[in-house]
């Protein structure tokens, strides 16, 4: 006889302030750990779920989604949900208490090390007091398929190419990426037109050392992130600020300040940090710049597929017909820092130079991990776990800029954007006139929370604001984040 569902030990308060999916989410996660919920036990559907406690349907289904992905819980096609059988908790290794770290042996840095950690680095990690509030950069780890991830890690190990890799990249992830942009972003490729790279940074010093001369001008956002300048100018390159509106970057009216200059890198879907998305116009403005100048374009989605209001918008290099787009994208914001794997899609006509001057230097992403990310994306586990973080994202921005509207109003202003992983917020009418954004960040770095300041994205005049990133931080943890910053930055009484 077949064992019907278990009726669900959990209860949801809809007057709580935690979002109902994630109070499902971590009450089915307490009752696993448990043993409430035993291993192989059957659900009941998501229907009877949500009509048993309460809720909407979707609430129920954005909870099982994650446990499903966390592996806490299995689906099939036309099968049950079931506890899995084997908890990736199951897999932590345990630490010894006995065991304790050898003393730290304080270095003896020479002159040139000294001077550089002379001078502080942005904080991009949270401080010790709220988990995660708000750190730049990073995906929701919370989400992302850990037990998915490890047995393709595994499979890697045991089947994986034992030959040294390919200085493009391995040729699955490659396969995959191609397939992957064609139906996800709008960029037609094929395999032999990307290279995976370690980041950002690195492919830019490729580029411009293999495009340019140094001494030799690129344009840059103004504001824009300060790697992107500092990469170009350990290549030899002049960088040439370039003011951005609400329209994006314009060379229009731009005038001689594109004297000379051959290379641009942009992020047209959504400008880092101020998140505009770039005109038609100024688009078509800009590969026209590059037809005219025979001059190239880097366009860094780097976070396009994170878009919550409005359609969708359409790579710039969907719009180029004289091949001088090079298409930039990073698989570390999406899944896991961790990853450092990065890649290009390259113009025709830079295939074959790009592949012999990879053959000289060799390959910079690690190899180990790459046939696992092509698996991760052929079979569809990518595209899932998009489209879990978008909805998830769109609530975290949104419980960010309701919270800092109930409780930090007086101190700043937080708006939301189209899309992205941060939000700005900018000086409220109880912002110390007095205070930079520079000073707010250490203060806030004294109180546990991360931010970083708007006017280290400026090579001119600084605009004053935090950014604030959201992606990683669990509703949970949001409202008393925000409370925080706000006793942090209001003047003493």
């Amino acid at each position: 006889m077949a064992r019907g569902p278990l009726p669900l030990p959990v209860s949801l308060d809809p007057d709580g302030p935690t979002p109902l999916h994630v109070q499902l989410r971590e009450g089915l996660r307490a009752a696993i750990l448990d043993r409430q919920l035993p291993r192989g036990a059957r659900l009941p559907a998501s229907r009877v779920m949500a009509a048993d406690l309460g809720c909407a349907r979707g609430t129920v289904v954005l909870a099982l989604e994650q446990l499903i992905a966390e592996g806490y819980l299995t689906a099939r096609s036309g099968s049950a949900t079931r506890v899995a059988a084997t908890l990736p908790d199951d897999t932590l290794p345990r630490s010894d208490p006995a065991q304790r770290p050898a003393p730290a042996v304080v270095p003896s840095l020479s002159r040139r090390g000294a001077r550089r950690v002379a001078t502080p680095a942005p904080r991009f990690m949270a401080g010790p007091g709220v988990p995660d509030a708000f750190a730049l950069g990073r995906p929701a780890l919370d989400a992302f398929p850990y037990a998915v991830w490890a047995r393709l890690l595994q499979a890697e190990w045991r089947h994986g190419p034992a030959e040294r890799p390919d200085p493009r990249g391995a040729p699955a992830l490659r396969a995959a990426i191609a397939a992957y942009l064609a139906q996800v972003r709008g960029v037609v490729c094929e395999a032999d037109d990307v290279i995976v790279t370690a980041g950002i940074r690195q492919s830019l010093r490729l580029l411009a050392e293999l495009l340019l001369d140094p001494g030799e001008a690129a344009l840059v956002e103004e504001p824009g992130f300060p790697g992107i300048a500092l990469a170009l100018a350990s290549a030899g390159l002049r960088t040439v600020p370039i003011p951005v509106g609400p329209g994006g970057l314009a060379v229009a009216g731009a005038g001689p300040l594109l004297q000379g200059a051959r290379l641009a890198v942009v992020t047209p879907a959504h400008h880092y940090p101020l998140g505009y998305a770039m005109s038609l116009e100024n688009r078509l403005d800009l590969l026209a710049w590059a037809e005219t100048a025979a001059g190239w374009i880097v366009e860094d989605d780097y976070d396009g597929a994170y878009r919550y209001a409005g359609r969708p918008l359409a790579p710039l290099r969907a719009l180029d017909r004289g091949g001088r787009v090079i298409y930039a994208g990073s698989f570390s914001k999406l899944l896991l820092p961790a990853l450092g794997l990065s890649y290009l899609v390259l113009p025709r006509g830079l295939v074959a130079p790009v592949n012999r001057a990879l053959a000289e230097i060799g390959p910079a992403p690690p190899g180990i991990g790459q046939w696992a990310l092509a698996r991760f994306i052929a079979d569809g586990h990518l595209a899932g776990h998009l489209r879990r973080t978008r909805r998830l994202y769109a609530l975290r921005q949104e419980a960010l800029v309701e919270a800092a509207r109930r409780h930090a109003a007086d101190v700043v202003a937080v708006a939301p954007m189209e899309g992205g992983m941060h939000l700005i917020a900018r000086p409220g009418p109880a912002w110390a006139p007095t205070r930079d954004d520079g000073e707010a960040v250490a203060r806030l770095a004294d109180a546990g929370i991360s931010a970083v300041a708007l006017s280290a994205y400026h090579a001119g005049a600084p605009e004053p604001g935090l950014l604030l990133g959201y992606a990683a931080v669990p509703e949970r943890v949001i409202e008393p984040a925000v409370r925080r910053l706000a006793e942090t930055l209001r003047p003493a009484r």
